[in-house]
């Protein structure tokens, strides 16, 4: 075991020890090899059934990078551009103004269209094609392209159906095809996860939120879109659809997937540096605060000084997971956990720890 393999055992065994976590994966890559790949506590607390490198666990909104991952791999097939309309594919979003609207808006989350459609509900969301005819159907909530607010699970279904459009293929087939069968990582991420594979998977447990919880914007997204519980990520139905704002995923997988991207195995250097370079500030409609975008991914690492740059992308995930890869240290890292919690301390706490530990220039 390396030093920091074993800090960052240390640091999950306490965790888990105090009461903080239930169970917890972390996997560090540097330049595409793996330097942590830890694990503690328990995948499903009614069994006792421990946490494994094998475990896949539900993370929410985290598991938007597999879908930017392919956004960005379609771009590089050639069968759509960052500035393509989406309406070259999909002739039906262009209703109500959002015929302007382009990949790099979907990319943004500058589309206007944050929140879903006041008629569809969690339980819809397996049904693809009323969330994409409700979201095709939907008024944008401001100019495309003029600002940005987070789309919480409007953006997978955005990306998806683009997707789908160009190659005829749902969102698990692609990240089949393009990444986990090429990089040997079937089993690791899923949208979707086949019915044989529901036992392996962890199951996720509620915290108590506590008073430091970020407040909630009413006005924007619905009660279910800006507060996951455990209910929902347990649920088969979810688990089972293609919904690619959330993802199903082992640490040690997702970050595969992202250090491969790093690495120029998916797509070469100069869309890298196109993907992640700054692609929208300004203020966030959904939650008020200053964000970097580049495409598909917030820029900074989380807990990360202003003056540390922006060469950092990935997503946090409601419940405290975190999926993150750095072009400038090479480093890709995720967290997966089963108790969600209203805060990000403990990926905090991870990611200062790597940073601090790793020499990002072996």
């Amino acid at each position: 075991m390396t030093a920091l393999q074993h800090k960052i055992q240390s640091v999950l065994d306490e965790l888990v020890d105090s009461g903080a976590e239930t169970g917890l994966q972390i996997a560090v890559y540097q330049h595409g090899t793996l330097v942590v790949d830890a694990v503690a506590g328990i995948a499903d607390s009614a069994t006792g059934r421990r946490v494994t490198p094998q475990t896949p666990v539900f993370s929410f909104s985290s598991g938007k990078v597999m879908a930017s991952l392919i956004a960005h791999l379609l771009v590089q097939t050639g069968a759509v551009g960052y500035d393509t309309p989406v309406v070259e594919l999909w002739p039906e979003f262009g209703a109500r103004g959002k015929d302007s609207v382009t990949l790099r808006h979907v990319l943004t989350h500058s589309t206007g269209l944050p929140a879903m459609p006041r008629n569809i509900g969690p339980d819809d969301l397996p049904d693809w094609s009323r969330v994409c005819a409700a979201i095709a159907d939907a008024a944008p909530r401001w100019r495309p392209g003029t600002k940005t607010g987070y789309h919480s699970f409007t953006y997978g279904f955005l990306v998806g159906e683009v997707a789908r459009r160009a190659t005829g293929k749902p969102m698990r087939q692609l990240l089949h095809e393009w990444v986990t069968a090429p990089l040997g990582i079937d089993g690791d991420l899923y949208f979707g996860v086949p019915a044989t594979d529901l036992a392996r998977l962890a199951r996720l447990e509620d915290a108590t939120p506590h008073r430091g919880a970020p407040p909630d914007n009413e006005a924007v997204l619905a009660p279910w879109e800006r507060r996951p519980t455990a209910a929902m990520g347990n649920s088969h139905q979810t688990l089972q659809a293609d919904i690619p704002s959330v993802g199903t995923f082992t640490a040690r997988g997702i970050a595969a997937a992202n250090a491969a991207l790093l690495s120029g195995q998916l797509i070469d250097a100069h869309q890298l540096a196109e993907a992640t370079a700054v692609a929208f500030e300004g203020t966030d409609q959904v939650f008020g605060n200053p964000v970097r975008l580049a495409l598909g991914y917030p820029l900074g690492r989380l807990g990360a000084r202003a003056d540390e740059g922006s060469t950092a992308f990935g997503w946090v995930g409601g419940g405290g997971s975190y999926v993150y890869a750095d072009t400038a240290t090479g480093i890709s890292f995720a967290m997966t956990k089963t108790r969600l919690t209203p805060h990000f301390d403990t990926a905090q706490r991870l990611t200062n720890l790597i940073t601090t530990e790793i020499n990002p220039h072996p």
